[in-house]
C-alpha cells in the first residue's frame, strides 16, 4: 500500500512551504519533495519601472534581507551607468552588508533554530519556540535578541531605518557614517563579540548530542559556490566566483559573476514555484532522480562560503574556521553545520567591522559617481546571508526596465533542500504513524538552510502545520496538526 505524508506549511522558516513524503507498500520512503507553493511576481512587475527605483523596489522583496537586494540592485545599476563607484561608497556598502549578515544570522540561530538545538528536537512543541527558549535560557535568548539588534542598528545608522533603507543607489550611496554612528557601533562591539563567542561554545558543547542529525541532515556530496577575494579569502560583497567539490577540489575559479549564465542554469518543476538552479557544466537531474543523485547540485550560503575560502583573514574567525574544518575532516558536507557556519560568520563580521571603523573613507563625502544610461544591461552580484544573490536587468535607452532575472540564494539551495528532506525522511520515517519528533526533524532539515521564501513568495496570515497520510486510493488515514 503506497502512502503520502504532507507537511503543510513548514514552520519556523521565513515564508511558507510544504513537504510531501511518499511511502512505498512497506512503509519505506521512496520520494520526498520540498514545495514552494505561492507565486513569485517581482521579476515581472518590475518591468517598465525606471532603473533608479529598482534598489528601493527590490529591497521590498523581503523584510529579513532587504539590504541584500538593495546592494545587488545598486551594483546592477552601477554596471548600467558604466561607472566605478568611489572607494568610500564601496566601503560603506560593505559595512552595511556586515550588519545585515549579523542581524540575519542572529535571527536564524537564536530565534528559529536554537529552540530545536537547545530544548531538543523531541521536546514539547508547545514550548519549542523562542518563548520556551527565553524561559529555559533567558540570558542566551536576551543576548541573541541584542545581537540581532546590533546588526539592525548598523543598518539604521547608515540608511536611516532598519528595514528597507533607501540608501544605496546606482553609482554609490546617499550618506556616510557619522561620528556619532561610529561611537554607537564601537560601544556595542565588545558585547556582540562576547555573545557570539558564548553561543559558539554552547553550540560546540552540544554537538555530541546531535551526531545522528549531523550524519543525516543533508550530509551528501555536492558542489559549493560563492564569492572569494583576490587571494581566495572569505568575501561578502564583491570578488570572483569559485566552485569547490565535496572533497575540497577547486573545480572552477576566478569566474566573473557577470558571466553567471555560462555556469549557472535554471530549471523549473511543475510542483514548485521556486526555481531549480544548477551548475551548467554538469547538467540538470531528471525530476525523478534529483533526490538521490548529485550531478549539478551546489550549495550556497555560510556553509559554502566557509568551504570555498582559503581563509577569513581575521584572527578569531580564522581560528574558529580551522576548528570547523578539523571537525568536518576537511570540507564540511553536512547541512546541519550551517548553524555552526553562521556563528563563525558573525564573528568574522564583527572582526571586520572592528578593523574598518578607523578608515577615513567611511566619513568621506565623495559617495557617488553620477552618470546617465551608458549600458543596456547590468548584472549585480553580492553575498546575501543565505548565499550568492544575482540581479540581472535589461533596460531601454531611457533606463526603463525591460526584463529582470533574480537568482536568489534559497533557490540555489533548492535541489539540496529536496535531497535533505529525502535523506532525513528515509532515516527517521517508518510505518504509517507520524511521530511528532519525526515531523520536526524533517522541518529542521529545511531550517538548517534558513530559507527565505519571501524572496520568492508572498503570504499573508498564518496557517497551521498539518501532516496528512494517505493510502494508495488517496484516502486519508492519519493526520497530525500543530498550530
Amino acid at each position: 500500500m503506497s502512502q503520502k505524508i504532507i507537511i503543510d506549511p513548514v514552520t519556523r522558516i521565513e515564508g511558507h512551504a510544504k513537504i510531501t513524503i511518499h511511502l512505498d507498500e512497506t512503509g519505506q520512503v521512496k520520494d520526498a519533495r520540498f514545495h514552494v507553493t505561492e507565486f513569485r511576481g517581482f521579476e515581472k512587475f518590475c518591468e517598465g519601472r525606471p532603473l533608479w527605483e529598482m534598489p528601493g523596489i527590490t529591497a521590498r522583496i523581503c523584510g529579513i534581507c532587504p539590504v541584500s537586494h538593495l546592494l545587488a540592485s545598486a551594483k546592477a545599476g552601477d554596471r548600467i551607468l558604466a561607472v566605478e563607484i568611489p572607494p568610500a561608497a564601496e566601503k560603506l556598502r560593505r559595512l552595511m552588508n556586515l550588519g545585515q549578515i549579523i542581524q540575519s544570522h542572529a535571527l536564524s540561530f537564536f530565534h528559529l533554530s536554537a529552540p530545536d538545538l537547545l530544548l531538543g528536537l523531541d521536546s514539547d512543541p508547545a514550548s519549542r519556540n523562542v518563548f520556551g527558549l527565553i524561559a529555559a535560557e533567558p540570558e542566551l535568548a536576551r543576548s541573541g535578541i541584542r545581537l540581532r539588534q546590533f546588526g539592525q542598528e548598523i543598518i539604521e545608522i547608515l540608511g536611516g531605518k532598519k528595514i528597507h533603507p533607501a540608501w544605496a543607489v546606482p553609482g554609490g550611496v546617499r550618506n556616510c557614517l557619522s561620528n556619532e554612528g561610529k561611537i554607537q557601533i564601537d560601544d556595542r562591539l565588545a558585547e556582540a563579540k562576547t555573545t557570539v563567542l558564548n553561543a559558539l561554545d554552547k553550540f560546540k558543547s552540544i554537538l555530541d548530542d546531535y551526531q545522528v542529525e549531523a550524519q543525516t541532515f543533508g550530509n551528501f556530496p555536492s558542489l559549493f559556490m560563492g564569492l572569494v577575494g583576490k587571494d581566495g579569502e572569505w568575501e561578502h560583497y564583491d570578488g570572483k566566483i569559485r566552485f569547490v567539490d565535496s572533497a575540497g577540489n577547486i573545480i572552477a575559479d576566478r569566474l566573473d559573476p557577470i558571466d553567471y549564465q555560462e555556469f549557472i542554469a535554471e530549471a523549473v518543476e511543475p510542483w514548485s514555484y521556486l526555481k531549480f538552479p544548477y551548475y551548467r557544466p554538469l547538467g540538470y537531474l531528471a525530476q525523478e532522480d534529483f533526490c538521490s543523485l548529485q550531478s549539478g547540485i551546489y550549495r550556497v550560503g555560510p556553509l559554502a562560503r566557509l568551504n570555498i575560502c582559503s581563509r577569513i583573514g581575521m584572527p578569531i574567525s580564522d581560528r574558529e574556521l580551522r576548528e570547523f574544518r578539523d571537525r568536518g575532516k576537511g570540507v564540511v558536507n553536512s547541512s546541519f553545520f550551517y548553524h555552526y557556519a553562521r556563528l563563525i560568520e558573525i564573528v568574522a563580521c564583527i572582526e571586520r567591522i572592528e578593523s574598518m571603523l578607523e578608515d577615513s573613507n567611511l566619513y568621506s563625502d565623495r559617495l557617488r559617481a553620477k552618470a546617465g544610461i551608458n549600458q543596456l544591461e547590468g548584472i549585480g552580484v553580492s553575498e546575501a546571508p543565505r548565499g550568492t544573490l544575482f540581479h540581472h536587468y535589461l533596460v531601454d535607452e531611457n533606463g526603463l526596465i525591460k526584463k529582470v532575472n533574480l537568482i536568489i540564494a534559497t533557490g540555489q539551495n533548492n535541489l539540496a533542500m529536496n535531497l535533505t528532506v529525502a535523506q532525513i525522511a528515509r532515516h527517521f520515517i517508518r510505518g504509517t504513524k507520524i511521530p511528532e519528533g519525526m515531523l520536526n526533524r524533517v522541518e529542521a532539515g529545511i531550517r538548517a538552510f534558513d530559507p527565505c521564501l519571501s524572496c520568492s513568495t508572498h503570504a499573508v496570515g498564518q496557517m497551521p502545520l498539518q501532516i496528512q497520510l494517505f493510502n494508495e486510493k488517496e484516502e486519508l488515514i492519519d493526520t497530525v496538526t500543530q498550530n
